[in-house]
């Protein structure tokens, strides 16, 4: 099958395989998928990934309840025995595989391998270019679950495609939200929405924040957000980076500020946001590209003007 293949460099093949699948899982024709922030990090080292990429994606389940239906899938492979699985915790299993992240191939191909129980079908409302967005919007819905964010006021470090999403879901929870990017067309976007928006070569550290939540997928996102979080906020940190980061920690002890780490999130949730009209992907899509031209598109994604880069593959 066709594939976009990590192995010391990104590359296409046209000779991948697909393993034997195993107890419970699903083969999925994947119709399209995503380039995230997580994906290019990977190309740079993070995980130490060797093989198929992207978790980002929706597809045609071949078999199961969903069989010839449109599905997207939630990326923690849990093996539903150990003790944080028995607890309701399969995201943090220990043994887990995570698709297209580790140990566990991924939706830059014509297949992949999903586990029956990680399958949602997609509504018959919702297009297949806003589907494909439900991962990294169940990552920002994630967000509510952990800390309380109506009638609070937070600060996102970032106007790119998670920051965008991120904003969004915290504005319809009621929180009042200001966006902090680099990029004025992105900036733009947000603020059509009614989100406040500042550059951050304006912006002056007011440490009055309740929340700041790190988007950035930079090493300087923490410091920044430590200057703009009051005493006893929180800081909710989304960002993964392959960069080594070395930092003073003091100022979380003396300011005691709550240190969040947000990952995966609920994708039933994302999937009803997205069919009620209340998030709106159709702006962040900057460009799409057969699987063939995968590195162009990685290029592509890049690119500090470039919100979301589509691979089309069926």
């Amino acid at each position: 099958m066709r594939a976009v293949v990590i192995d010391q460099q990104l590359r296409f093949t046209e000779f991948a395989e697909l393993r034997e699948p195993r107890e419970g899982e699903i083969v999925v024709d994947v119709l399209q998928a995503g380039i995230c922030e997580t994906d290019l990090q990977l190309c740079r080292g993070y995980m130490g990934f060797q093989g198929i990429p992207g978790h980002e994606f929706v597809g045609i389940a071949r078999g199961g309840r969903f069989a010839g239906q449109r599905v997207v899938g939630e990326i923690n492979c849990a093996c539903n025995k150990c003790s944080a699985c028995l607890r309701g915790m399969g995201n943090h299993c220990p043994n887990r595989t995570v698709i297209g992240i580790l140990n566990h191939d991924g939706a830059f191909a014509d297949r992949l391998l999903v586990p029956e129980e990680n399958l949602l079908l997609v509504p018959e409302t919702l297009t297949t270019d806003q589907a494909v967005f439900v991962e990294p919007l169940a990552a920002a819905c994630r967000i509510p679950q952990q800390i309380p964010v109506s009638g609070r006021q937070a600060v996102v470090l970032g106007a790119g495609r998670l920051g965008n999403l991120c904003a969004q879901v915290l504005a319809h929870h009621g929180c009042e939200v200001t966006v902090i990017g680099r990029h004025e067309e992105k900036l733009r976007l947000l603020a059509d929405r009614g989100i406040a928006v500042t550059r951050l070569d304006e912006m002056t550290p007011e440490r009055t924040a309740d929340v700041v939540v790190d988007c950035t997928g930079s090493p300087t996102g923490f410091p920044l957000a430590l200057q703009l979080v009051r005493p006893c906020g929180a800081v909710v940190l989304k960002t993964t980076v392959a960069d080594s980061q070395t930092m003073q920690m003091a100022p979380v002890v003396i300011d005691e500020v709550q240190v969040i780490g947000s990952r995966c999130g609920p994708f039933d949730i994302a999937l009803q946001l997205l069919s009620d009209g209340h998030v709106d992907v159709a702006p962040l899509l900057s460009a799409r590209y057969p699987l063939e031209d995968a590195v162009a598109a990685f290029e592509h994604a890049r690119r500090k003007d470039t919100l979301k880069v589509l691979l089309d593959i069926a």
